[in-house]
């Protein structure tokens, strides 16, 4: 998929999309491969103010260098796109999870931080502060919804190719407020409408 492909995929499933300078071209490709992608990888930012929260996710802070996404879905359902290729989002997961994923099948309990999930994840932030008190606009649950399908459409996966970064490393809690269940039969849905 190249990054033109992405954005015309977000747009097709509907998914109002804003474009942040060169990001085309803004990954971390020297790093290390991007690809082949498995799945698709949600996260919640720890952050409020799409503004603040979208440079952040660009741009990276010391230690650890943007993008940290492909897009930053923010709280009113846009979805701002920040990079494509390798990017800062996945960090180490574990191989049996990735296997899960690569299957389409049910996720087992995250045990090791072990294979590079910036290689073979699409990773979308989406503006919270992961308290599990900030709430989720419904603009904003149907914008997760709408990309993550539109990527497992593109690519001929099911909802069990979107996973949560708390279904894939020891230690993650998000995203924080909404359960990864209920988000895959929103997409599951989406999916077979």
């Amino acid at each position: 998929m190249s990054a033109d492909e992405f954005a015309a995929a977000l747009r097709a499933e509907g998914v109002p999309v804003t474009e942040c300078g060169p990001w085309r071209t803004h990954h971390r490709n020297h790093k290390g491969a991007w690809g082949p992608a498995h799945g698709v990888m949600i996260h919640h930012t720890v952050t409020s103010g799409t503004d603040a929260t979208v440079r952040l996710c660009r741009d990276g802070y010391e230690g650890l260098p943007g993008p940290l996404c492909h897009a930053v879905i923010a709280k009113d359902g846009v979805a701002h796109l920040v990079g494509y290729g390798r990017a800062n989002h996945a960090g180490l997961g574990d191989p049996d999870v990735l296997a899960a994923v690569v299957a389409e099948a049910a996720l087992p309990a995250k045990q090791q931080a072990a294979v590079d999930g910036n290689r073979h994840f699409y990773g979308f932030e989406c503006e919270n502060l992961g308290d599990g008190k900030d709430p989720w606009p419904a603009a904003q649950l149907d914008t997760i919804e709408r990309a993550a399908a539109a990527l497992c459409r593109h690519h001929g996966w099911n909802a069990r190719s979107v996973i949560g970064h708390s279904e894939w490393q020891p230690g993650k809690i998000d995203p924080k407020g909404f359960t990864m269940t209920s988000m895959r039969e929103r997409i599951d849905e989406r999916l077979r409408a």
